[in-house]
C-alpha cells in the first residue's frame, strides 16, 4: 500500500517506521525545510518505548536519553517530598520497558535516521500538504510547492494546526484554559548544588507547577512551568520570554527551580499559551485519517501527548495490514481501537491541571496528604495508578 503523511515530527516519522516495517511504501511530507534544533526535553514512557523496541531502535532512543531513578512529586516552594515511583529495573519489569527523557532534537534525529536508512527517498521537506482530494480507489494531496501527489492512504500527522482536519472537519475551536507555560533547558553544570534530583519530578504549588528532569545523559535539565494567567494567549510554542518575568512567576519557589531560571538563556526560554480541545467526532474521511495532535492533541499534564501519536502510529500501520478489507474500513478500525484510550488520557491529564494547581490550604491538605500516605503505606498502589498506561502494549493487541 501506498501511504502518503503529512507530518515529518515525531507522529508522522514513526508512522512511516511502521507502515515500513509491516511492508508498506511511504512518502513524508514535511513544510519545513530542514529538521533541526527544535523544542525542549520531552518524556517517553514504557507504552511508547515498547512500539520503538518492536521497531529495533530501542537501543538507538536510549544511548541519547537520560533514565530517570524515579517518578516523583514535590510541594513547589518547601520541596517537601509526597510521592516517589521507582523506576528503572523496576519499571522495567513492571510495565515492560524503560522509562526515558530525550531532547525533542535527538529524538526526531533518531526517528529520521532510521526512516533515511530504510527508505532514503521518503523523506520531502519545505512541502507542506495543503488539501486532499479522494475517488474510490486512491487519494491525492494538493503541496505548497505546486504538486499533487496520489495515493492509497493519507495520514495527517500535521499536528494542532492540521491542515488534513481542518477540511475534514472544519475550523476547530480550542478553549483557552487560562494557563500559560514557560519551558527552558539549562546546563547542569551551571546549577551548582541546586541540581534536580535524576527525576521526573514534578513540583506542585498554587495556582502553578512545574516538572524537571535531565536530558542529554545529564547535560541538560530540562524545565516546564505552567502558570494560572490570564495576559498570555499566544498557542505558538516557541515564542520566546524574558527570564526576569519566567521567574518572577516562581521566585517564592525551592532553590533548585529558582536557580534553573537565574541560569536560563533568552534564547533557550519560550512561553506559550495552553489550550484545551475536545475529542473529535471522527478521525478519518475514507481514505485519509489523522494521528497524534491532529487526532487528539492533549494538555501537558500527562507527559503522552506524543506516546499516544506513537502509539497510534503502530495501530494504524497494522490495521491497514489487513489485506482483506478495504482502505476505508482499515482506517474506520484503527479509529475504533484508538479513540477510547486517547480521549481517556485527554480527560486525565485535564484533570491533572486541577490536581497540580491546588491553592488553598485545605485543597492542598486533601489533595496532596493522601498522595503522600499512600507513597509511604502502599506504594505499590501508587505504581498500579499508572499501570492503565505504562503496562499498556500496543504491539501485542
Amino acid at each position: 500500500m501506498k501511504v502518503l503523511i503529512a507530518g515529518g515530527g515525531i507522529g508522522g516519522l514513526t508512522a512511516a517506521l511502521c507502515c515500513l516495517h509491516f511492508g508498506h511504501e511511504v512518502t513524508v511530507f514535511e513544510q519545513a525545510a530542514e529538521i533541526g534544533e527544535v523544542g525542549a526535553g520531552i518524556q517517553i514512557p514504557p507504552n511508547a518505548m515498547k512500539v520503538f523496541e518492536a521497531l529495533g531502535l530501542s537501543d538507538d532512543i536510549a544511548r541519547r536519553a537520560f533514565r530517570p531513578s524515579a517518578i516523583e512529586t514535590r510541594m513547589g516552594e518547601s520541596g517537601a517530598p509526597i510521592f516517589t515511583i521507582p523506576l528503572a529495573d523496576q519499571a522495567d519489569m513492571r510495565w515492560g520497558a524503560p522509562y526515558l527523557h530525550i531532547h525533542r532534537a535527538d529524538y526526531i534525529d533518531v526517528l529520521q535516521q532510521a526512516l533515511k536508512n530504510t527508505a532514503p527517498q521518503s523523506l520531502h521537506l519545505g512541502a507542506a500538504v495543503s488539501a486532499y482530494q479522494q475517488t474510490g480507489d486512491s487519494i491525492s494531496i494538493s503541496l505548497s510547492d505546486g504538486r499533487e501527489v496520489s495515493g492509497d492512504i493519507l495520514i495527517g500527522a500535521d499536528g494542532i494546526k492540521s491542515a488534513v482536519r481542518t477540511q475534514m472537519l472544519g475550523a476547530d475551536k480550542p478553549v483557552f484554559t487560562g494557563n500559560m507555560a514557560w519551558r527552558a533547558v539549562v546546563p547542569a553544570k551551571a546549577l551548582g548544588k541546586h541540581k534536580p534530583n535524576p527525576t521526573a519530578c514534578a513540583w506542585m504549588g498554587r495556582g502553578r507547577h512545574c516538572v524537571t528532569y535531565y536530558l542529554r545523559r545529564g547535560e541538560l535539565v530540562n524545565f516546564v512551568g505552567v502558570v494560572e494567567r490570564e495576559d498570555w494567549t499566544a498557542e505558538g510554542w516557541s515564542i520566546p520570554g524574558r527570564p526576569e518575568e519566567a521567574f518572577k512567576d516562581f521566585e517564592t519557589w525551592h532553590p533548585v527551580i529558582t536557580a534553573i531560571l537565574k541560569n536560563a538563556a533568552p534564547e533557550q526560554l519560550f512561553k506559550w499559551a495552553l489550550f484545551d480541545r475536545a475529542p473529535l467526532p471522527t478521525w478519518t474521511d475514507g481514505r485519509a485519517a489523522l494521528l497524534g495532535d491532529a487526532a487528539h492533541p492533549m494538555l501537558p499534564f500527562l507527559a503522552q501527548g506524543a506516546a499516544m501519536a506513537v502509539e497510534d502510529a503502530w495501530v494504524l500501520a497494522r490495521e491497514i495490514s489487513n489485506a482483506e478489507r478495504p482502505a476505508p474500513k482499515s482506517l474506520a478500525a484503527y479509529q475504533t481501537k484508538r479513540l477510547p484510550r486517547c480521549s481517556k488520557v485527554q480527560a486525565a491529564s485535564r484533570a491533572n491541571m486541577k490536581t497540580f494547581h491546588q491553592r488553598s490550604k485545605l485543597g492542598q491538605i486533601k489533595t496532596y496528604g493522601p498522595m503522600w500516605l499512600a507513597g509511604r503505606l502502599a506504594p505499590s498502589a501508587v505504581r498500579r495508578r499508572m499501570d492503565w498506561i505504562y503496562a499498556e502494549d500496543v504491539t501485542k493487541d
